[in-house]
């Protein structure tokens, strides 16, 4: 009898254990973790795992040789701008070895790349490769065949001494191409769709402080000589959505922003989430860093990939960080690292996705290192694309299963919040917008939660009034009696 018992229990063990989500992976070579409203770091349940590695050896390339850039077409294709071996190397949806581009017609004649460091693809396939050292970009049709050349812009805002030596190139819906080039400090390169040179987008105006205005004018020549030159700063990696906006990254030094969103007018329209201490949001990766030691300073981030319904994605080359954020600028989880280990970067230096798997290229290791999602990142990334699409009733079942695995992630109350909030239950969403700490939208359920009272209470509140009002004035003549009889001597 005993023994059944005891396999009673354990059985009942194996049963409760198996219902256990396994988001939360302890064997992850990289911390997780996240920034509370106070932005004071608390480790999460990991949002992705390392999958596998993929090399050019393993798939028949031959070895990728310093590759300097990745894209992943709507068809599901992969292109390596595989940098070192001057060369563009397509892998299928399945990382199969599907066709190398090393060359192509032009005028007749057989045309090579010379270390080619950007590569996009089209909705209609065509293929665009910043060829850097040929100071060009190719646009190549989807038979290989020469599209257009686009070298050699020319403007009145260009110096005469300009070289042309593109980096990363993305084209739009219109086929106007936007390009970071090497050493262009005034913003992104437009050209139209014919390879004329249109202007710059996205410039970054540079603002000096008042404190360091009155140094430069107080400081001697040799001083002035010695300090960081005020010049906007250089972009570093390019995506597109559906609608035409422009991602870029740049390397912030003062660690507010180092992603935008542009739109075709060139201005920056991304949000920032305010539900911090601070009141300001910031897009650049981690808040805090070391001064000294291995991979210290700010993050340097090198790249975005936007993965629809809002949610993009930052690579950070100085500790090999992945950020996701949301539409409205809030940071979902953060995963990475570098290191030796499987599953850790060297060099970090573009960054893709398919569906919810995200792949990142690393130049030292000459691989694909790609991540899968866990059931944690997972519910994240569903519950976010449902917000997104408007629909927070459906949501909510989602944001209650992660603080089921995370029960300090903030947003996942905010999205509980705004379901009872749409659905006029304002003192409910009082509460978890409090649990989320967002002043905002806890103001918008305060005010709806006291005109509910005034209007639920309305009736009473005029008869109150009348009663009042009634009294106040039956008072006041009792008042004017007894004075009128105090006059009379009576």
């Amino acid at each position: 009898m005993r023994r059944k018992k005891l396999w009673l229990i354990m059985i009942i063990i194996i049963m409760w254990l198996n219902c256990i989500p396994v988001s939360a992976v302890s064997s992850v070579p990289y911390h997780t973790y996240n920034y509370d409203y106070w932005e004071y770091i608390y480790y999460t349940p990991a949002a992705y795992i390392p999958r596998e590695n993929i090399s050019g050896v393993n798939t028949g390339s031959g070895m990728l040789n310093n590759p300097q850039d990745i894209f992943v077409a709507e068809d599901g294709k992969i292109y390596v701008a595989d940098t070192g071996n001057n060369r563009i190397v397509v892998f299928d949806s399945s990382m199969k070895l599907e066709r190398i581009v090393d060359s192509f017609e032009n005028e007749g004649k057989k045309d090579t790349f010379s270390s080619p460091h950007g590569v996009f693809v089209t909705s209609d396939n065509k293929l665009y490769i910043a060829d850097t050292d040929n100071l060009r970009v190719v646009v190549l049709d989807e038979n290989g065949s020469l599209n257009r050349i686009i070298s050699n812009p020319t403007s009145e805002v260009l110096a005469q001494d300009f070289v042309f030596s593109p980096l990363k190139v993305v084209a739009d819906y219109a086929e106007r191409a936007y390009v970071i080039a090497k050493n262009m400090f005034q913003g992104i390169m437009a050209f139209d769709e014919n390879g004329n040179f249109t202007g710059f987008t996205g410039t970054i105006n540079v603002t000096i402080s008042t404190y360091e205005k009155i140094w430069r004018r107080l400081s001697t020549k040799r001083q002035r000589e010695k300090q960081i030159q005020f010049i906007p700063t250089e972009f570093t990696g390019l995506d597109i959505d559906e609608d035409g906006f422009v991602y870029a990254t740049n390397i912030d030094s003062k660690g507010k922003q180092s992603v935008r969103r542009l739109n075709p007018k060139g201005q920056d329209v991304i949000k920032k989430s305010n539900r911090n201490v601070r009141g300001e949001g910031t897009l650049s990766g981690d808040l805090y860093w070391r001064l000294q030691g291995d991979y210290s300073g700010a993050s340097r981030i090198v790249d975005v990939v936007y993965r629809g319904y809002g949610i993009y994605s930052i690579l950070d080359i100085t500790r090999g960080r992945i950020f996701t954020y949301d539409d409205e600028g809030n940071l979902l989880y953060i995963f990475g690292g570098r290191g030796s280990q499987e599953g850790t970067f060297k060099n970090p230096v573009a960054i893709e996705a398919i569906d919810d798997k995200i792949l990142v290229l690393d130049a030292y290791r000459g691989e694909i290192m790609t991540f899968s999602a866990t059931r944690y990142g997972n519910l994240i990334n569903k519950a976010v694309s449902l917000r997104y699409d408007g629909d927070e009733a459906s949501a909510v079942k989602l944001w209650k299963q992660v603080l089921e695995l995370d029960s300090n992630f903030e947003l996942a109350y905010v999205g509980i919040g705004k379901s009872y909030l749409a659905a006029g239950d304002n003192k409910k969403a009082m509460e978890y917008f409090k649990l989320g700490m967002d002043r905002e939208y806890y103001s918008i359920a305060y005010k709806r939660y006291r005109d509910d009272i005034l209007e639920d209470n309305l009736s009473y509140i005029l008869t109150a009034m009348v009663v009042l009002t009634a009294i106040k004035i039956t008072v006041s003549r009792i008042k004017k009696v007894n004075a009128g009889k105090a006059e009379r001597g009576l």
